[in-house]
């Protein structure tokens, strides 16, 4: 049903309710009804209502209505009666749903949208597509779990998107609300349980890039890729890669793989009489690193379109290297490092597999050269309502390696 009552069930459900022996439902659901002549079951707790329906059922009782917002087979009850009994004794008269609705007051087409629950579910099922930077997200919500604790969490992960906030209230009702919210308001706003909340990614990135850290820039000062926002060396990771490079101001500095940039333009910023070669083969990396490098000032950047290691005969010597993705071709991109990189020139390679962690200590240790490893488990604190815990980034290993000087 409707937040309207009676007037929002079909005729088939008006049938089925007249025939009712036994009403159930939650004590809203049943104020719609004062005048049903049946039994009445007001139901609160789960498994106390689903005891009570099969006792009453093994009593002789056949017409049972359960009453549900919206489309029980969509985030609701259906599911749990499905997993209770015979799915030839049930059957359903689904409703329009809140999603539905949401998304029709707002005028949006949601067939790309990704619908979460944390109605009675943990808000972190809706950590996984906020990283992921979904386009379009559709939130149930509880009291517990509300607009305040999406605000909060989409704050805490510190994404390198934003999303605009809609929240849709007492859709179907006269008390009908849509409001629109900053993510501060969003953060304060009053627990409401009749709510579905809707996330629109952002087109433009919105990060203001003043009084900036001198090392260590947020990863939400950088243009992402649109479908992999998450894609890029977080900023944990490029300090500790920094520090491996053992970097020297005046050096020639290659970044291979260098996806959005993030490297690169950490070294840069810090060497400024350094010269910075971004090697990227994805044509839109080619232009993230170009945006990225307007944005934030970088001047001594060199983008470099093409694939390694042939790209590596047009470019001057290295002193230092990192690789930051290698597209398949780690081996020879090493091999190809023995002829260009500087003697005593020091490459740094950031792996996430086990096989390529392999490849390249076995490489060093046929081609005599030195090596120093360093496994990196490194979480963020995230904090939702009054609760913190951890966020694992992934795990990843940075290898040194140091070519001979003969």
């Amino acid at each position: 049903m409707g937040l309207t009552g009676v007037a929002s069930l079909t005729a088939d459900a008006q049938i089925a309710l007249k025939q009712a022996q036994i009403l159930c439902g939650s004590p809203r659901h049943l104020d719609h009804f004062p005048e049903h002549p049946g039994m009445r079951l007001p139901w609160q707790n789960m498994t106390a209502g689903i005891t009570a329906l099969k006792h009453y059922l093994a009593q002789g009782y056949e017409q049972i209505v359960i009453l549900a917002s919206g489309d029980p087979l969509f985030f609701g009850i259906g599911r749990l009666l499905l997993s209770h009994f015979d799915s030839d004794i049930l059957r359903f008269y689904p409703q329009v749903s809140s999603v539905q609705l949401a998304f029709s007051r707002l005028k949006i087409p949601w067939q790309d949208a990704q619908i979460v629950s944390i109605h009675g579910r943990s808000w972190e099922n809706l950590i996984s597509p906020l990283k992921q930077g979904v386009s379009k997200i559709a939130i149930l919500t509880d009291p517990n779990h509300n607009v305040a604790i999406i605000a909060r969490l989409i704050q805490e992960l510190k994404l390198p998107i934003t999303y605009q906030i809609w929240v849709c209230e007492q859709l179907g009702s006269p008390q009908e609300k849509i409001q629109h919210l900053t993510l501060a308001e969003a953060c304060h706003y009053p627990a409401n349980c009749l709510n579905v909340v809707v996330l629109m990614r952002e087109p433009t990135l919105t990060k203001s890039c003043t009084n900036l850290p001198i090392l260590g820039l947020s990863d939400d000062v950088f243009h992402c890729f649109p479908d992999q926002p998450g894609l890029m060396t977080k900023k944990e990771i490029r300090t500790l890669i920094l520090g491996e490079l053992n970097l020297q101001d005046g050096q020639m500095i290659w970044d291979v793989g260098a996806g959005t940039g993030t490297v690169a333009i950490e070294i840069a910023r810090l060497l400024p009489n350094s010269q910075v070669y971004a090697i990227e083969k994805n044509s839109m990396g080619v232009q993230l690193i170009h945006q990225n490098c307007r944005q934030l000032g970088v001047k001594n950047v060199q983008t470099i379109s093409g694939t390694a290691p042939e790209i590596f005969a047009d470019l001057p010597q290295p002193d230092r290297v990192f690789i930051g993705g290698s597209g398949g071709y780690l081996e020879a991109i090493l091999n190809a490092l023995c002829q260009h990189l500087l003697p005593q020139g020091i490459v740094v390679l950031a792996l996430a597999t086990q096989e390529h962690q392999a490849l390249a200590l076995g490489w060093a240790k046929q081609q005599n050269w030195a090596y120093h490893a360093l496994n990196i488990h490194l979480s963020r604190s995230l904090a939702v309502g009054n609760l913190t815990r951890w966020q694992s980034l992934n795990p990843i290993t940075l290898i040194q390696l140091m070519k001979p000087e003969f």
